[in-house]
């Protein structure tokens, strides 16, 4: 919520609070110092028009427009209380079976991400790899990583770029995304998919389940390319980039926004650094590092950012 300002006595800040109300802004007051009445609203793109009809108001508050606003006021309020109660009992049933599985509620689209994610495991451990060729970003490989300087290596991959990603340049753009939703054992898929589900039912409850869609596609896009070029081919999977996406943001987003009810405890964060660089030293065996530092890299760069807009 954002502060618009403040008004002189309770009276006029229920006018317009009122007004506000019936233009489509929800709001609250609240008693501040001696008899001032601060004014909030909850949406923080209506905070421009909010303020205009503040200015308006200080300006003319015996305005009728203002004052026959209570009545209207009252009538939305009612029957927005009536949809509300009927949408709680149409859900009550969801509600039971999601809720009780994350603090947060299991969100859509959380919980679509992990369906897929399981099936396609399911899928490929009994139909064979045919499955994982459509899924991998690509099947032409480009170079071993292990055979020349990484840095050499990528220059001349980039050199190339009109050679790599056949299948992407030829249409095949669900190839981006994919490579997410291949795991290679059960305890891949099974700790990715817990971690999946606490960090991504925090943010799609904190922010929307459309955000946590975009946020997904993006993150998996841009660590699946990069894994790509540095491993010179498609043999990775794993949903490991978005959890350390996701993680990034959560960490970078709630420490400098407390505002956006994002949250995770130093504990939470060590263990998951911890766990980078064991995998990076190599103890886990082939792992997808790229995806890892890519992943942790936009998610925090993605924090910051909204962290800045958001103050």
């Amino acid at each position: 919520m954002r502060m618009i300002g403040q008004l002189d006595g309770e009276a006029k800040a229920r006018t317009f609070s009122d007004y506000l109300y019936v233009q489509g802004i929800e709001n609250q007051i609240e008693a501040d110092k001696g008899n001032s009445w601060a004014v909030w609203i909850h949406a923080e793109e209506e905070l421009e028009r909010a303020r205009s009809l503040l200015a308006q108001f200080l300006e003319k508050p015996t305005d009728p427009k203002f004052g026959s606003s209570a009545s209207a006021a009252n009538e939305l309020r009612e029957k927005k209380k009536q949809e509300q109660a009927a949408y709680e009992k149409r859900v009550k049933e969801r509600r039971q079976l999601f809720k009780p599985m994350a603090a947060y509620g299991f969100g859509p689209v959380t919980f679509a991400l992990i369906f897929i994610s399981v099936a396609v495991f399911i899928f490929t451990y009994t139909q064979g790899s045919r499955m994982l060729d459509m899924l991998r970003i690509s099947q032409v490989d480009i170079g071993n990583a292990n055979d020349i300087s990484l840095w050499r290596g990528l220059l001349e991959r980039l050199s190339l770029f009109s050679q790599v990603l056949p299948e992407v340049r030829h249409g095949e753009v669900w190839r981006l995304i994919t490579p997410i939703f291949v795991h290679f054992s059960f305890l891949h898929i099974f700790f990715n998919m817990l971690w999946l589900r606490d960090l991504g039912s925090m943010i799609e409850g904190r922010q929307s389940s459309l955000f946590l869609l975009i946020f997904v596609v993006a993150v998996a896009a841009v660590s699946n390319v990069a894994e790509y070029f540095v491993l010179g081919g498609g043999g990775f999977g794993g949903m490991s980039g978005v959890v350390y996406g996701l993680l990034g943001y959560a960490w970078i987003r709630g420490r400098l926004d407390p505002g956006s009810g994002l949250y995770l405890t130093n504990y939470t964060v060590w263990m998951m650094i911890i766990w980078f660089f064991v995998c990076l030293i190599g103890i886990m065996g082939p792992v997808a590092n790229t995806c890892h530092a890519a992943g942790l890299l936009m998610g925090m760069a993605w924090g910051f950012l909204a962290s800045l807009r958001r103050r």
